[in-house]
């Protein structure tokens, strides 16, 4: 019953995430819901194993994502 019940329940969102040198060679690869804390960590669209100490190729990062801001109302007294 439960693995009927776990085909139907939400599973979290895990994105991609590469660790960069100074170089811009790719050092380790992760994945999960949230930004690994730290610097040198960016959103790509995939894993890729052969990247590992090679350049990152450009068109591999994901495009920032904005965030939509609300209209503020002024209020006037």
């Amino acid at each position: 019953m439960r693995y009927l019940i776990s085909l139907f329940a939400p599973r979290p969102l895990h994105r991609s995430f590469a660790l960069l040198d100074r170089n811009g060679h790719c050092q380790a690869f992760k994945q999960c819901s949230l930004q690994p804390m730290g610097d040198g960590w960016v959103e790509i669209e995939e894993i890729r194993l052969a990247w590992l100490n090679q350049p990152l190729p450009a068109s591999a990062r994901v495009v920032a994502r904005q965030m939509r801001a609300r209209p503020q109302v002024q209020l006037s007294i």
